[in-house]
């Protein structure tokens, strides 16, 4: 999720006329403690892919309609529903958290909640909802993804290749960061440093562009 640079910054940016309508996404960051450091799990999108290909980004992708009617084995909690209905119903909310928690089973698998016969009961209540970014309105692919977090406690499996991720592995956020990211995931990493360190978010940030550059804002 970039935003590209101006090629000359006196030139002024131009909002295309009927830009796409951003696809509901979701993503999971999944974190754990190694060793007095704090470890998270990101992959690299297979070279095929038309968005964002080749780059290191956490598991996710976006919301399908069947995320809706899916039975969980457990609910989010209240204060991360409270946070999530702020801005969508419960069914909406409901329908990202399990988004995430899917995505992260397909492209890993990791398994976060309970195998039944019929499949998997995901189980919400370890989630945290973190942060949200829109692309831009230029790009001919958009996404307006959600960004949840959860401790690899609550997670079961083995992490695995998928075709949607390859080279999964655990980084340490400072080994993170010092990698070629797309701004977005570099952000949300940035803000996941700052609350290990004790530091209290305003609001869930909202990361998008105006103008043909990124802007941050906390919202209530």
């Amino acid at each position: 999720m970039s935003g590209r640079q101006l090629p000359d910054d006196r030139q002024p940016y131009v909002r295309p006329e009927n830009p796409v309508r951003p696809r509901d996404a979701a993503s999971l960051v999944i974190l754990r403690q190694r060793r007095d450091m704090t470890e998270v799990l990101l992959g690299r999108r297979a070279s095929r892919h038309r968005f964002m290909p080749n780059v290191f980004v956490f598991p996710g992708g976006r919301v399908d309609a069947a995320d809706r009617r899916v039975s969980v084995a457990a609910e989010l909690s209240r204060p991360v529903a409270r946070k999530l209905h702020n801005k969508w119903s419960p069914e909406m909310s409901r329908a990202l958290a399990v988004a995430a928690v899917r995505e992260t089973f397909e492209e890993t698998g990791l398994v976060i909640g309970e195998r039944r016969r019929n499949g998997v009961a995901p189980n919400l209540a370890g989630l945290d909802y973190v942060a949200r970014a829109i692309t831009p309105p230029d790009n001919p692919m958009r996404f307006h993804a959600r960004f949840f977090a959860i401790d690899a406690e609550h997670t079961s499996g083995r992490v695995r290749d998928s075709d949607e991720l390859q080279a999964l592995q655990w980084f340490s956020l400072s080994d993170a960061l010092a990698m070629p990211l797309v701004d977005v995931t570099e952000f949300v990493l940035q803000e996941i440093q700052r609350r290990q360190t004790g530091w209290r978010p305003p609001g869930v940030p909202l990361f998008s562009y105006r103008s043909g550059r990124a802007v941050i804002r906390y919202e209530a």
